[in-house]
């Protein structure tokens, strides 16, 4: 495809003579996106596995392990507070200035806070000081996160394709799924090589401060990637007019109108309305994706190893298996959307997933094995599950794969095209924050609490019943986006 090939199909057909990208600058934005979203979820999942593995015993005291449990949940939906701010600050940013500019931006704020987490004291070194600036971190890095993977996703929608916009911006999910896979990767290596006591101990710094690398290399591609082609045309077309009766006689005169011209093309397209219909759409198709996300990959790890007692090795090397897996699924999901439809895809996903939370569940409860090792708890050695049945990894992957990562590869490019060009940045990173912040931030929290007073995996399976039910409703309700033109200002019902 030729570069004029590509700045058409970017524009949804549009000129391809207001702004040309070459398959590098596509290739380029593709990586930046993929980094990205990366780190952000390399955070998630190393903070994930942490508040699992780690952290509810070297933050918050040796007392009740569901107090620290809960409390190590706690922190962890603290950084969602931030989020939804982040989302509302750079979305309206990202809108003015450029998508490019903003992401470079977030990229860096995230980065510094992830690794500085590693250099934290821990609660035995200087008491409520430790917890108190992981909080801390916890809000910086939200901050910084909040518009971040709305960014890469308006970033890959705006530049690719009209009729690959599906898989090609399934890379966002993929991104995901690689800072996943990542971060279970390490646990399981750390786990593996330095043991339980060691990565207790001192190992469990080696990830947060080893991600300082990643955000080095999205950093260095960010700041040599050029603007959506979307945005531009969107500018330039309210622009054009202005630059036609510019004093050719004085250079300075030039630039001067040209930048008044584009500060007006900026307040006009501000002044576009926005649809409360897409807006909640959007945000109820981000809920059912979040909330199962905090269920499966945050808080079900907790729960196998503190409630159904399997191995901590166990638990993490669950989560690079699934990642593994989801390398296949977020593409063909991405596929299937672009030659069915978003609207049909999503129905049949969540229909899909209504069937097999239960059959899931009772995989990973029966199927645990018999082999035990020891294990340091609050209450002293236990011995734990450490050879599972097959039986027991399917029920994990299949869970987690149609649950959380399909949803993920609809949704990365869906929520973008509910939008129009106007407001796409703002209103894609509040309509993924907001209920992030609900289900993602504190539905680990609220299922702790409910699983403390109930003792059942049951509460879990309720959670994502209505987190489904939440995302299939929006699904029957919307309209068909796929294939839309994205240099349109208006939203798209």
């Amino acid at each position: 495809m030729s570069s004029a090939e590509v700045s058409t199909a970017a524009n949804g057909g549009g000129d391809p003579s207001l702004v040309k990208r070459t398959m590098g600058d596509l290739v380029k934005a593709a990586v930046s996106g993929w980094l990205g979203t990366a780190l952000e979820f390399m955070d998630f999942q190393l903070y994930s596995l942490a508040a699992a593995l780690v952290f509810k015993d070297i933050f918050f005291g040796h007392g009740s392990q569901a107090v620290a449990i809960m409390s190590a949940m706690a922190v962890y939906g603290v950084g969602y507070i931030a989020r939804p701010i982040g989302a509302w600050y750079f979305g309206r940013l990202g809108d003015r200035i450029g998508r490019a500019k903003v992401l470079f931006i977030t990229i860096a704020i995230m980065g510094v806070a992830t690794t500085l987490i590693g250099a934290l004291p821990t609660y035995d070194q200087v008491g409520l000081l430790a917890p108190a600036l992981l909080v801390i971190l916890r809000l910086v890095q939200g901050f910084g996160a909040g518009a971040e993977i709305a960014g890469s996703s308006v970033l890959l929608a705006e530049y690719a394709p009209t009729k690959q916009r599906g898989i090609i911006a399934s890379l966002t999910a993929l991104g995901t799924n690689s800072g996943t896979l990542f971060a279970g990767l390490v646990w399981a290596i750390l786990l593996g090589w330095l043991g339980n006591d060691a990565v207790v101990d001192w190992g469990w710094r080696i990830p947060f401060l080893g991600s300082v690398i990643v955000m080095g290399v999205a950093v260095f591609i960010r700041i040599h990637l050029k603007e959506t082609p979307v945005f531009e045309a969107s500018v330039d077309e309210i622009i054009e007019e202005y630059d036609k009766p510019l004093d050719r006689e004085a250079e300075k005169a030039k630039k001067e109108a040209a930048a008044e011209a584009r500060k007006e093309a900026i307040a006009e397209l501000a002044k576009t309305k926005r649809s409360w219909k897409a807006f909640l759409v959007a945000s109820a198709l981000r809920f059912g994706q979040s909330g199962n996300s905090g269920m499966v990959q945050t808080y079900l790890i907790t729960f196998l190893t503190a409630n159904l007692l399997v191995s901590k090795t166990v638990a993490s090397n669950i989560v690079v298996y699934s990642s593994l897996v989801a390398f296949a699924t977020v593409p063909l999901i991405g596929w299937l959307g672009d030659k069915f439809g978003r609207k049909r895809m999503y129905t049949v996903v969540t229909v899909i997933d209504f069937f097999i939370i239960v059959p899931c569940f009772l995989m990973m409860l029966n199927n645990r094995g018999t082999d035990t090792v020891m294990e340091q708890t609050s209450t002293g050695l236990v011995p734990h599950f450490s050879n599972p049945d097959l039986l027991f990894f399917i029920g994990y992957i299949v869970l987690h794969n149609l649950t959380v990562m399909a949803l993920a590869s609809l949704e990365n490019l869906t929520m973008a095209e509910c939008f129009g060009s106007a407001h796409r940045y703002e209103q894609l990173a509040l309509s993924k924050e907001i209920p992030n912040l609900i289900t993602a931030g504190f539905g680990p929290l609220i299922a702790a609490a409910l699983v403390t007073v109930f003792g059942s995996w049951v509460a879990l399976a309720v959670l994502m019943f209505f987190y489904t039910a939440v995302t299939f409703g929006a699904s029957v309700v919307m309209t068909e986006v796929a294939g839309r033109d994205l240099t349109v200002r208006e939203d798209a019902m």
